[in-house]
């Protein structure tokens, strides 16, 4: 038996997966004082948040991830990981149309929530019906968040009469580009709580953070704060299953050894969990969280990466509207590459299910072909190279009446304790509602160990008029 030993404390504890939730869990514990392992089946670190050569181009790809300055326990990791100086954060946001008009929202100098009212009523792409619905849609979030009632965003869009040219321009590349599916599948809570935190309460939680470098070596910063408070995390070791010991410890099977723990910390996926689980004894509740655990679903993003021989646009990033891509992120520029070079873009496609059903071929033909529409010094450039990633698995859709199924960070197991963005971590499948898994799972560890401890970051506080309603 490879046993962890107490590396500091008394108290071990292993941590399964090395995503956000994971880093996120054993950063916070091995600070306490805990003695962490973190196992990991890839070799490297991040989840579904990470990086990766890939085997025919040579180069570094990953699928763009995005944070908002309300994200503020993601923005906590980063800073006690040492990694804030790998964000790059924007205070203005472009829609583009085809053919190249640009509208810009940003912040002005009015008080929340009409931070950025100056720039909206000024953008171009909305005729005045539509701000005036959009507006009137806006002010219902004002008070707070509807509950999951299992009302759908396709149905509140309806019953306040929202204009087709808003919904298109305005709802559409916010909902869809935030909660990863199309209208009829997202809780009018989360679209909600998108709109709140990020257009309403401050406009600090509208900013946009995007990381400058690739996003295993952003979450690697993670890794260096871990084992320097004298953890450690091991690489290729999935595991095969979980046994409890007589003492009330347990102990988790890799291929290659045992490691023993006085706790788990499962911050997986929830399929991963799900199965990991379901070979575990049953004892009252398990069924029961097996069950919800098997009851979430996936949503897919693909991503279109873009190599060009020349500069096709000085903008950073930019919603491309009535585009099947939702976003463009100019990486070569967030990365403070040299204006005027050769370019790296990488394309989005947000609910993308569609697209797992087509070839590389006619994706990136596609793809080509609407870009030049945006930016028409696409269609003049060389291509030099070109990836098409597809994350089938890469969220999980906020169906409405969702967050019963939601479970909290302790299990029915004694000694287990979950982790990841699907649990009840008030936020919908984000690398902020992996953060705050991570955190809660951590909390659960300590107050379990009887040594009560705070992790989790409080929210970004309401702003201007918007303090009245906090």
């Amino acid at each position: 038996m490879q046993a962890s030993g107490k590396i500091r404390g008394e108290q071990r504890v292993l941590v399964v997966g090395a995503g956000v939730a994971g880093l996120s869990a054993a950063l916070a514990l091995a600070k306490a004082g805990f003695a962490v392992e973190v196992l990991e089946r890839k070799p490297y670190v991040g989840g579904r948040a990470s990086s990766y050569e890939h085997p025919a181009l040579g180069e570094v790809v990953d699928c763009q991830h995005v944070l908002l300055g309300c994200c503020t326990n993601l923005v906590y990791l980063y800073k006690e990981s040492g990694a804030s100086n790998m964000i790059r954060w924007y205070d203005e946001l472009t829609f583009m149309e085809a053919g190249g008009r640009a509208s810009r929202i940003a912040s002005g100098p009015l008080p929340a929530p009409f931070h950025s009212t100056l720039s909206f009523l000024r953008a171009p792409m909305l005729g005045l019906q539509d701000k005036i619905g959009i507006a009137r849609g806006l002010l219902r979030f004002l008070p707070g968040l509807p509950p999951d009632s299992g009302e759908s965003v396709e149905n509140w869009l309806r019953k306040t009469r929202q204009t087709e040219r808003a919904i298109r321009h305005f709802w559409g590349p916010v909902i869809v580009g935030a909660l990863n599916d199309g209208f009829a599948q997202c809780s009018l809570h989360y679209a909600a709580q998108v709109f709140r935190e990020s257009f309403l309460k401050s406009a600090q939680g509208g900013r946009l953070g995007i990381p400058s470098a690739p996003l295993s070596e952003l979450y690697s910063a993670a890794v260096e704060a871990i084992e320097k408070h004298g953890s450690v995390i091991h690489f290729r070791a999935s595991v095969d299953g979980l046994a409890p010991n007589a003492d009330g410890s347990w102990t988790a099977q890799t291929p290659t050894g045992e490691h023993l723990a006085d706790a788990v910390v499962l911050a997986l996926p929830f399929e991963q969990a799900h199965s990991l689980m379901k070979r575990l004894p049953s004892v009252l509740g398990s069924s029961r969280l097996i069950e919800m655990a098997n009851s979430f679903v996936h949503s897919p993003i693909t991503t279109v990466q873009l190599w060009f021989d020349r500069e096709i646009t000085g903008l950073h990033h930019a919603v491309l509207l009535d585009a099947t891509i939702q976003w463009m992120f100019n990486k070569t520029l967030i990365r403070g590459g040299a204006a005027g070079s050769a370019s790296y873009l990488e394309l989005t496609i947000s609910a993308s299910k569609a697209q797992l059903k087509m070839g590389r071929e006619e994706i990136l033909k596609d793809a080509l072909r609407e870009l030049a529409l945006f930016f028409p010094e696409a269609g003049n450039a060389k291509l030099l190279k070109s990836a098409v990633l597809k994350e089938a698995r890469a969220t999980f859709s906020v169906l409405p009446g969702l967050d019963p199924i939601r479970p909290g960070a302790q299990s029915p197991w004694p000694g287990i304790f979950l982790a990841g963005d699907w649990t009840a971590t008030g936020w919908p499948s984000t690398m902020e509602g992996a953060a705050r898994s991570g955190f809660l799972a951590a909390e659960a560890v300590a107050l379990s160990a009887g040594e009560p401890a705070s992790f989790l970051q409080d929210d970004l506080p309401a702003q201007g008029f918007m303090s009245i309603f906090g």
